[in-house]
């Protein structure tokens, strides 16, 4: 705000004064979202390492057991397995709020299935077969709560940053060029003042002269 666009009168001042008051309180808003941001970008991240440990770790069982099912009944008897799979593993998508920001929430579900309703034979098919399949149908669990915590935190820190800015924004901008029109304009009004005060003092004298 450019103190040569401002007319200095009192209506102005109050409204300058309004605005202040209302970007003061905004700040002050702003800044304990961002602190919050803060604080559930760190809770959020330790989840996020958790859950990478996680998908390593369910994905190295998943391939072990993968291997040795190839390695006992045969390719064709695993790929039969896999293609007789009659369930496709569903994703829902939810929204939840945290400190006003809207991120996913999503649940995997008909990942985990029974025996009996995986589609091939029990009784033609060993159990390495079904230890592989419990192992990659645990490691798309763990990969769904992975995407999850990973597109949060990539979404609180967006949040953050956007936060960041506005708020240093009005700490150094927007507040400071508000509190400078403010006081240039109490500066006029006192100027003013003075200036009509000398003038009809100026006018008193020059009347009582003439009387």
């Amino acid at each position: 705000m450019s103190t040569q666009e401002i007319t200095p009168t009192r209506s102005v001042l109050l409204e300058v004064k309004k605005k202040i008051k209302l970007s003061e309180s905004g700040y002050k808003i702003m800044k304990m979202k961002r602190d919050g941001l803060i604080i559930e970008f760190f809770d959020i991240m330790e989840q996020a390492k958790e859950m990478r440990d996680r998908v390593v770790q369910d994905y190295e069982d998943a391939m072990k057991k993968i291997n040795i099912a190839l390695a006992v009944d045969g390719a064709i008897a695993v790929k039969s397995a896999a293609y007789a799979m009659k369930i496709d593993p569903q994703v829902v998508l939810r929204n939840k709020s945290i400190m006003g920001l809207i991120v996913p929430q999503i649940e995997a579900e008909a990942v985990c299935t029974p025996v009996v309703d995986r589609g091939y034979g029990v009784i033609s098919t060993s159990a390495h077969i079904d230890e592989a399949a419990k192992a990659f149908e645990k490691l798309l669990e763990t990969m769904v709560e992975a995407a999850e915590v990973e597109t949060t935190m990539k979404k609180i820190l967006d949040e953050i940053e956007k936060t960041k800015r506005r708020v240093n924004a009005l700490e150094f901008k927007v507040i400071p060029e508000m509190k400078e029109a403010e006081a240039f304009i109490e500066f006029r009004l006192e100027e003013m003042e003075r200036e009509n005060t000398i003038r009809l003092k100026h006018l008193k004298k020059v009347a009582g002269a003439k009387e």
